[in-house]
């Protein structure tokens, strides 16, 4: 089993290149499944999750060929079942789009019950509710969802909630649904307009995507081309943390400014300088920082997946600051392991309250989750001595080369068989 050991203290400084999004390309490469021809996705990130999602799609009878190591070839033109492998379906949650997919392209799925990360219950109601207003019968047997979609028609859908996975998952079911579904309240986030933008690049009709409400005009055919993923907006978010937690001074490239202006604008209370670029920001923490409080929301607010991050670096920060996650429960899971670390946290349901300013010192902790992870690394490059994190396998399934992107930036971090 391996485990990162860091050796903190040192201020990280230089530039870091940020990858695909993860959330993008594990919904997009399902969405290939509709195109009985030859897709090429460009900018993928070479992740666990993204290998997962790629094996499935060769169970399936799809051929994916590596071309380089961020370029994928999928060519989907002889699938020869639509029941997916459950040993491989129960290693992501993401695994549900796959739902979407082979409906619009067999009018019929099997996929078992997702897996992922584990922070508290993950119900699929609100993609159920959707597949039913499309006019499919769905069920759950033997630990698998099965989906009759030999009826599939558009529909009207007003999501109880604002769910990515949803929105993402309905809106590939309905690119091929005969009529115009509509989808209110749906999911914002940059990469339901990617999965979008992907999509009306291979012949679909998809607009709104962006927006709370989306139209799908449905279409007999896609047809192939080519597509570049956008790059990570949590991936370029956990660098800006771990250069404000260390005091560094870091320019991360690839990146969608907008995409992170809900962390810049926290940034600029805390004291923290941003500047903006093109497809850059470069973050400056030289200052003494301030506390601030926080609270999780669907986008443009606050990302829930940069929580751990957040509250990484508030241990970093004098005073009490208080964060709330209003998006997932039992989300502070990894906060006893920052406890081992030295941090001053109490836990109320939601809210975390972080009395910060206290040294942290280096412990043997635990990833509890891809994002705890993340908030475990940065904690560690903060902390005096050595941190030796185990079950890193939740981190490699969203983060490319993060020891080389991190040491190059100055950290002291390797990887190691323990």
């Amino acid at each position: 089993m391996e485990k990162f050991v860091i050796t903190g203290g040192t201020p990280l400084k230089g530039v870091v290149n940020i990858s695909g999004a993860k959330n993008a390309a594990i919904a997009i490469i399902p969405a290939t499944l509709l195109v009985e021809d030859e897709c090429i996705l460009e900018n993928i990130p070479d992740i666990k999750d993204v290998n997962i999602i790629l094996d499935m799609l060769s169970c399936l009878g799809a051929v994916v060929e590596r071309i380089d190591k961020n370029t994928v070839k999928i060519n989907a033109t002889n699938l020869h079942t639509y029941i997916v492998e459950k040993d491989l379906a129960s290693k992501m949650r993401a695994s549900y789009y796959l739902l979407g997919a082979l409906c619009g392209r067999f009018k019929k799925a099997s996929v078992a019950l997702p897996g992922g990360c584990n922070f508290g219950i993950r119900p699929i109601d609100q993609h159920i509710k959707g597949f039913e207003a499309l006019n499919c019968k769905i069920g759950i047997k033997s630990g698998s969802v099965e989906v009759d979609a030999s009826l599939l028609s558009a529909g009207h859908i007003y999501f109880d909630k604002v769910s990515v996975g949803a929105t993402i998952n309905i809106m590939i079911a309905a690119a091929k649904a005969p009529g115009v579904t509509v989808l209110e309240n749906a999911a914002r986030e940059p990469h339901v307009v990617d999965v979008a933008n992907f999509l009306n690049s291979m012949g679909a009709n998809i607009k709104g995507a962006g927006t709370d409400t989306i139209k799908i005009t449905g279409v007999e055919k896609l047809h192939g081309g080519t597509y570049g993923v956008i790059p990570d907006q949590i991936e370029a978010g956990t660098y800006m943390f771990a250069a404000a937690a260390t005091r560094g001074d870091v320019t991360i490239k690839n990146v969608i400014p907008k995409h992170l202006d809900a962390i810049t604008s926290k940034f600029v209370e805390m004291g923290v300088e941003v500047i903006e670029g093109d497809d850059e920001v470069r973050v400056i923490a030289t200052k003494e920082l301030k506390k601030i409080n926080v609270k999780t929301l669907p986008y443009p607010g606050f990302p829930t997946d940069l929580q751990p991050p957040m509250v990484a670096l508030l241990t970093t920060v004098s005073g009490t600051s208080i964060v709330t996650e209003s998006v997932w429960d039992s989300r502070y899971q990894y906060v006893s392991e920052l406890g081992k670390m030295g941090a001053q946290i109490t836990v109320d349901g939601r809210v975390a309250v972080i009395e910060g300013g206290t040294p942290l010192l280096g412990a043997e902790v635990v990833a509890t989750d891809l994002r705890a992870g993340a908030g475990m690394i940065i904690a560690g490059l903060c902390a005096s001595g050595e941190t030796h994190i185990s079950e890193i396998k939740y981190i490699d399934r969203g983060y490319e080369d993060v020891e080389e992107k991190f040491g190059a930036l100055g950290a002291d971090i390797k990887r190691i068989d323990d």
